[in-house]
């Protein structure tokens, strides 16, 4: 698999829909692959925050109905794999953010 090919489908896809990628967990191999495609331009990442993982994911967001705003984060994989979640207007970031990190856990046991 060529991680900066299944990552730009993924991307594409999602933005057609509406979403906006937020950021990236990498592991260390997959980065270390992709990171010419980066530099030349060939793969657009370098605009969003990258952390290392022990899993490849794409975090995704865009609103949802009532004011709640809606987080994917999707399995850098050809076979497609995501954990959705919907956030209340009115939670707080360190709130969103501890279930973003169950949602990271949960995807690295998928693994």
């Amino acid at each position: 698999m060529h991680y900066s090919n299944v990552i730009n489908e993924i991307v594409a896809s999602y933005t057609r829909h509406g979403w906006q990628l937020r950021r990236a967990l990498l592991r260390p191999e997959t980065r270390s692959e992709i990171d010419a495609d980066i530099a030349s331009g060939l793969l657009s990442l370098d605009a969003v925050p990258m952390r290392e993982a022990s899993v490849d994911g794409l975090w995704f967001s865009r609103a949802s109905h009532e004011g709640r705003e809606a987080w994917e984060l999707r399995l850098v994989s050809e076979n497609p794999f995501a954990l959705f979640e919907t956030f209340e207007a009115d939670e707080t970031e360190e709130e969103r953010e501890d279930v973003r990190r169950e949602m990271e856990a949960r995807l690295r046991e998928r693994q």
